[in-house]
């Protein structure tokens, strides 16, 4: 792996796998009931021969799920992807930044009253669900949270938790990296610090676990959690965006 430019695109795709994937002459189309489109969209992996062809056949494989097509446009999209979807009336959505930390200076060991099980409590479910999830409708055979469900149980990783479950989040080992993912805090327990310990505990988790460097993905628009991300040693390392069919 290039240390000056890991491929996010993969590691954000292999850390939040989509039940259901169908891979298509390097492109994947992800799908998981509608819920979040990191797990419902076209993930674009490297150039095609005939572009409008390529996203033809997307488009055709979602409507045949009852979907919208989505695309998510990173840096390892063609670099022409982005003009035709645009062309075709494509909205640009959900800008968002790929921020990562070194582990080097991360203390090892646990954090006071920070929990890290290999699994979600319930408790740690509904505080994420309420947090994040709960904008994905029910409507189709599988209930919305079991979708997530599957989400997070489609790769091993650690679940945080703190101040009796009211902040959450989860880390994923890839090798050298720690995938940084679903960090929630209640409402009514913002503002006391909990997020910060929930992720310092991670970082630390994943350090013993031989990661050395850190990630995370962040909306432009979530200027708070960039404040916290920024504060505990995270920088922008890259972007991507997704483009939603009219």
């Amino acid at each position: 792996m290039d240390r000056e430019m890991p491929p996010f695109d993969r590691l954000v795709d292999e850390a939040w796998p989509a039940p259901h994937r169908v891979e298509a002459e390097g492109w994947i189309y992800r799908h998981a009931g509608g819920v979040t489109k990191r797990a419902n969209s076209v993930l674009p992996l490297g150039a095609r021969a005939d572009l409008p062809r390529a996203v033809d056949a997307a488009e055709g494989f979602y409507a045949g799920l009852g979907l919208p097509c989505v695309f998510s446009v990173g840096a390892q999209a063609p670099p022409d992807l982005d003009r035709v979807l645009e062309g075709r009336g494509y909205r640009r959505v959900d800008p968002t930044l790929v921020m990562t930390a070194s582990l080097a200076e991360q203390a090892v060991g646990a954090v006071p009253d920070v929990e890290i099980h290999d699994s979600p409590s319930e408790s740690w479910l509904r505080t994420w669900w309420q947090v994040d999830g709960g904008r994905h409708p029910d409507g189709g055979e599988v209930a919305a949270r079991e979708w997530a469900e599957r989400i997070l149980g489609g790769v091993g990783a650690g679940y945080a938790s703190a101040g009796a479950g009211m902040a959450v989040g989860r880390g994923v080992p890839q090798g050298d990296w720690l995938g940084i993912y679903c960090m929630a805090v209640d409402p009514g327990a913002r503002r006391r610090g909990l997020g910060g310990s929930v992720l310092r505990a991670l970082l630390a988790w994943g350090r013993e676990r031989g990661a050395s460097r850190a990630y995370l993905v962040v909306t432009m628009a979530n200027a708070g959690a960039r404040a916290l991300y920024e504060g505990e040693g995270f920088g922008v390392a890259g972007n991507y965006h997704y483009r939603i069919a009219p």
